[in-house]
Parts: C-alpha cells; structure tokens; sequence
C-alpha cells in the first residue's frame, strides 16, 4: 500500500499544482502620462478587491501575478498627479494588459467621461477636492480663501491672514476642521479673526465633505468638514519623490516657497517638508488705496517616520506652523491703531493600523494626536491677550470586511481640551475643560442600479470651568442619516439624503463675557443654552455623458434651539461696542448649488455654476452674515499641456439682513488662470499664472464681521511655478 500511496500522494499534489498554475491568471501594464504617452515610475497601483498594492518601475510597468479569474478594479496614486481607475477581467490562467493614463492635478478640467465603471466613485457624500496644484495658484494661502470658490462655500474673512470657510451659510464649529480626519486644536470657530493653523501648502489635497459622511468626524457639522490630507497614511513606495514650488505677485508684492521630499526604502519611508509665506499690506479696488494691517506672514513644516509591512503599518509626524498676520482698521482713520494675531501650533501624532482581509475588520487604523495652540493678540506692539487651547485626541477606525452587498466601518473618537485666556480679552473668566466621547458608524448596500447609505453618532461632550461661578454643562446625543442612490440611466444619478443632527453648544457660546474684537461686539454668553437639534433633507441629481458633466443639489434645513449672537440694542460704556447676547430660535436654511461643464469643441469647455442659500428664524427675520446669491461662467481653452481659464463671477446684493446689520452691493469680478506643463521622464515642471479682479472692482464681503470697514483685495496678479521628481 505504501508503495501505491505515496506515488499516488505524489501525482495528486503535483497535478493539483498545475491546476493552480493554469487556473491563476496575471495583470500587467504600464503608467502613462501626457500626449506623448511618457512613462511614469514610483506610481502606486493598488487592487481595490484585494487591497494589495505595488508600485511601477523604472519603465513605468507593473504586475500582480496569482490572481483568481474575475474582475479587479485598478486605481493608482502618486502625490501632484489625479488618481486614476481601471478594470481588469482576468481569465483562467490569461494574462490581462492595461494602459492607465494619469493626468497632472489641477491642471485640465477637461470633460472626460470614461466608460470604465472602476472611474466613477460610487459615494453619496457631496465631495469637493481641491489638490496642491489647485492651492498653489490661489490668491492667498488662508484656509477660507483656497476653498472660496467651491460650490456652497463662501469665505468669511478679517483680512486674509485669518479667513476660514463657511458652507451652506454654516459657520463656527458647525465647520469642523481636520487634518487626515483628526481635529486641528484651534480656536477658528470662536472668532472671526482667528485663522485655521492648517499648512495648506504642504497637504496633498483638501476635501469638502458634505452628507451623511460628515457622521464619522463630528455630530454638530451640518454645514460639512474640512478635511485636509497629508497622503502619508497607509503606504511606502520605494525612491525618491519631491517637489519644489515658489509664487510671487502682487498687489502686497506677495511671495510663498515651499518643498518636500518623501525617501521610501522596503518597508519604511522618511518624510520632510517646510514652507513659507508673506505678503505686505494690499489695496482695494477702486481708488480706495491700501487697506492697512493685511499683511500676512507664515511659516511651516512637517518630519516623519513610517514603517509599512505587508498588513501592519506605523508612522509618526511632528508639525509646526507659525502665522503673524494683520487685522484691517478702517482705512480712513488718520492714526489707526495697529493690531495683529501672532499664532503657533505645533503637533505630534501617532498613526497605526493592521490591514488582513480575512479578518471580519479587514482595517484597523488607530491615531493619537496631541495638539499644542497658542496666540497672541497685539496692539501697537504690545500684546493684550494670550489664548492658549491644547488638545489631546485618540481616533479609531474599523473597516469591515465586505459581506455580500454590505459594506462599511465603525469607529470611535476621545478628545480632551484645555483652553484658556489671559489679558484684556479675557472673555472667559477662569481655564475651561472640555472632554468628548463618541462612537459611530456608517453603512453602505449596493445593488446593480440602487445603492443606500446609513450613518449614526452618539456624542457625549462635558465642560468643567475652573470658575465656580460658572456652571458645569454636560451634552449627550444621537446624530443619523441616511442616503439613497439611483442610477436612472447611463450616466444620469439621483441621490436623495436626510440628516438628523445633534449639536451641543460650543465653549464661547455659554461662557463669553465681555468685548470681543474678533466680532465687533460686547458678548454675553448664555450658560442655560441647550442642545441644538437639527433635520436636514438633501437632494441632488448628475449627468455625465462624453459632452456635458452636471450637477444640481437642493437642500433644506430645520434647526431646533438654532444659537445666534444677537444686538440688545444698548452699548458697552467701556468698549463703545453694541451690547450682543446668544439666544435661540428655531431657524431654516434653504438653498443650491449648480455646476456644469459643457465641451464646445475639442479644445473649448464652458463651466457654469450658481449658488445661494437663504436663512431664517421663523419668525421671518434674517440670520447675520448669510451669503448673497452668486454665479460664474468660464471658458477652460487648452492644447495638449496648455490650458488658459477666463471667467466671471457676479455676486448679488445682501440685503436680507439681521437686526443692525448692514447690507452690502453686489459685484462682479473678472479672473484668469493660465498653466503650461513639461513632463519628463522623471520630472514634471508646472508654470501658472493667476489674476484676479482684472476690472479692478470695490467690494465687500457679506460674511466678514469687519465688511462695514475693510474691502476685499483689488487687481492682482500671481506667478507660479512648481516642479516635481518621482
């Protein structure tokens, strides 16, 4: 029997072997870039099916072998180029062979509608992205300013060192602010002259998040999150990569440098980057000459260290950030005062996480940030008040293993705050504590043409002020959401979403006492405020064909206990400020947003867009500071690595306005971006130029606190230029 069995044992596994080597199919291809189809190495080609991950070499090639037959979808990634996709079928023991053509990021809003499924994200949340190409040909480099022009967003400024976005017409913490998802310890949402301390030159992309994702980073984000994303998280790729970019331009005679390398070699990766930034005081439009105290001046960088094994991974970062910038006075007086923010923050996180998809929760990513904020408000060089807002934080997520048509992830966040003032602004008498727990989850079902999305937070928020003439406060609720999809035809989509959210009241509304000079006001907080509770419902529709790419939202909002600063009518002896208390009311928010992009010819596209939101307590008055109605029209004219982009944008006049609130005029300004690419084996070099208020006009910005005193920038004009080694 042994003499049989073993030959037999022998046979079986070796023709069992052959089986496998016959049946296992193989994808390679190659990375492309540009009308003469140049290669492209170091690029990351990841299989979304079995999220393995290689990386192209030297002549642009790629190959993942053992693959069962079926279908893979393909997407690549490498930092200043747009992620590509792919399908890939693959037979029993064939070879497939893909092309996949990557483009350089912001450079062409060419229409391009592919008929590959693996291109178009299958996601409901209503996302903007905004990559480093895009940032870099801004004006300004605030937060507020870069994503100004984004449908649904406005900016609300004190000058351009401290602009932060609004969206929706949502302001304050109903914005939240993250960095690679983890909140950026600043104190932007309290003050209309405090800057967000996100080093917008170095980060690969900023998102704008809105929808039922917005769930898995904070409850009392209704109007979205701001997420700004380093691209360092998961993976290592091998060499060397890097870039170099530099502006200048005027008015304020304005200049930026920045730089980064990334060094990977087998499992671990080395990273670095540091830039700065400054500009002079700028002038208005019109004959209004120099608005004074809007100078700008920022520095910043980053170092860290990850190590990326085949399912585990670990990094660590250190980040720096410094700003000094200028508040604007009113222009007419004969000896304004000088005043400005001096602000740094520095930060060091921790990121680990566990990938293996045989697990029920295939990824496994833990961070831990600690977050260290300071500013100093000044006054003809000697500072009033010192803020200081350290956060400590700890963030997990867990991504499920795929089951049939469901997937999703779950997560949880704790967060400690210590924040506290010392100065003439001392708005809050005595150091605050603040801790918040959460858990959440988000789901998603898909079907051939239907898909649906389900989301839920539960929050716990807890304030304990040092001041026993203060009371504790403690929050807990539950935030939902849920989204349908329908593919109605070939590249027409409806999405319909409802939101329910649950906000407790932020630090400054319940404890402020005292003048404030970031809103022109004597604030009196209101420690008996309750939680804000809102129901939104969100519908949107898009059409894609080989021509035209569309979309249309509409939105409609109910806030329960809405919190708002409203005037007494009296004024503070003291300050001469008016005299401003924080109520509620219910309140509605409704309004759209429309983009198109039409192809003219094969060089010509025309991009259309509008936006307004209105809102309201329900007793009929207007909120504050609500964005006016506004529209564009452009041209995107390009030829192979040319592209030149003229347009208009016409805001209306605000004046459905609050109790003591101005109006404002409406405006329209004329603009032009141009860029011009060379693409090298190894190198991409990108020149850009940028104007902006070509017709010179004096306006004013609605959202600003200050838009009674200070107008927005005149005629300007920026050169870039940038280049990047992969």
């Amino acid at each position: 029997m042994k003499r049989i069995f073993f030959p037999l044992a022998a046979m079986l596994i070796f023709v069992g072997a052959s089986t496998a080597q016959q049946t296992a199919g193989s994808i390679s291809g190659t990375v492309v870039y540009g009308p003469d189809r140049a290669v492209v190495h170091n690029v990351s080609v990841k299989i979304k099916e079995l999220d393995c991950v290689t990386a192209t070499d030297n002549v642009g090639a790629f190959q993942f072998t053992g693959l069962k037959p079926g279908t893979y979808h393909l997407s690549t990634h490498i930092e200043g180029f747009k992620d590509a996709a792919k399908t890939a079928v693959v037979n029993a023991g064939g070879s497939t062979t893909v092309e996949i053509e990557i483009q350089l990021a912001g450079v062409s809003a060419e229409v391009s509608v592919s008929g590959d499924e693996a291109s178009q994200q299958v996601t409901f949340s209503n996302v903007a992205t905004l990559d480093s190409v895009q940032i870099t040909a801004k004006p300004t480099t605030g937060l507020g300013d870069v994503l100004a022009d984004e449908a649904g967003v406005a900016k609300r400024s004190a000058g351009p060192g401290a602009s932060r976005p609004v969206i929706r017409g949502f302001d304050g913490d109903r914005v939240k602010v993250t960095t690679d998802g983890v909140g950026v310890g600043s104190l932007g949402a309290q003050s209309g002259d405090h800057a967000e301390p996100v080093d917008t030159l170095s980060v690969e992309r900023i998102e704008v998040i809105k929808g039922p994702e917005t769930l898995l980073y904070s409850s009392g984000a209704i109007g979205g999150v701001v997420n700004a994303v380093s691209g360092r998280e998961e993976e290592a790729h091998p060499g060397l990569r890097g870039y170099l970019s530099t502006s200048g331009g005027f008015p304020g005679a304005s200049a930026t440098a920045a730089g980064g390398f990334q060094y990977g070699r087998k499992n671990w990766l080395v990273w670095a980057n540091a830039n700065g930034q400054r500009s002079n005081a700028y002038s208005a439009g019109g004959d209004r000459g120099k608005v004074l105290n809007t100078f700008t001046r920022s520095a910043g960088g980053t170092v860290g260290l990850g190590y990326y094994g085949e399912k585990a991974f670990f990094n660590a970062s250190f980040a720096y950030v410094q700003n000094r910038y200028g508040i604007p006075l009113d222009i007419r007086e004969d000896a304004p005062e000088s005043r400005s923010i001096r602000m740094h923050r520095n930060d060091t996180r921790f990121s680990f996480g566990y990938n293996d998809g045989a697990l029920p929760f295939s990824k496994i990513r833990i961070t831990v940030d600690l977050s260290r904020y300071r500013h100093q408000e000044i006054a003809d060089s000697v500072v009033g008040t010192t803020f200081r807002n350290d956060t400590s934080a700890v963030r997990g997520i867990f991504e499920q293993k795929p089951y049939g048509r469901l997937s999703g992830k779950f997560g949880f966040e704790f967060s400690a705050r210590d924040f506290s003032t010392v100065g003439e602004e001392m708005l809050i008498d005595g150091p605050v504590k603040e801790h918040a727990y959460s858990g959440f989850a988000f789901e998603q079902v898909k079907f051939e043409r239907f898909a649906f999305e389900f989301a839920g937070r539960l929050e716990h928020r807890h304030y304990g002020p040092r001041n026993s003439m203060l009371p504790d406060r403690e929050f807990s609720g539950v935030s939902g959401a849920a989204s349908a999809k329908f593919d109605a035809w070939k590249g027409g989509r409806f999405v319909a979403s409802y939101k329910h959210s649950y906000r407790p009241p932020a630090l400054d509304e319940l404890y402020n006492h005292g003048p404030h000079d970031g809103t022109l006001a004597f604030e009196i907080g209101n420690t008996a405020l309750r939680p804000e509770i809102g129901d939104g419902v969100d519908l949107s529709f898009s059409q894609n064909t080989e021509r035209f790419r569309g979309e249309a939202s509409f939105y409609y909002y109910r806030l329960r206990d809405y919190v708002f600063l409203a005037p007494t009518g009296a004024y503070d002896a003291d300050s001469g400020f008016p005299i401003a208390q924080y109520l509620q009311g219910t309140s509605r928010f409704w309004g759209f947003e429309l983009q198109g992009q039409a192809k003219l010819s094969k060089f010509v596209d025309l991009l259309l867009g509008a936006d307004s939101v209105r809102a309201t307590l329900f007793d009929g008055r207007p909120l504050p500071r609500i964005p006016p109605l506004r529209g564009r029209i452009g041209l995107d004219i390009h030829y192979n690595s040319f592209s030149i982009k003229p347009e208009f944008v016409a805001v209306a006049k605000q004046a459905r306005t609050f109790t003591g609130e101005a109006p404002t005029a409406g405006y329209g300004v004329v603009n032009l971006t141009a860029s011009y690419v060379v693409v090298q084996k190894h190198l991409a070099h990108l020149f850009g130029v940028s104007a902006f208020n070509l017709n010179n006009k004096l306006y004013f910005n609605h959202v600003s606190f200050i838009k009674d005193i200070s107008p927005e920038i005149g005629r300007g004009i920026k050169f870039s230029y940038t280049v990047r080694y992969f």
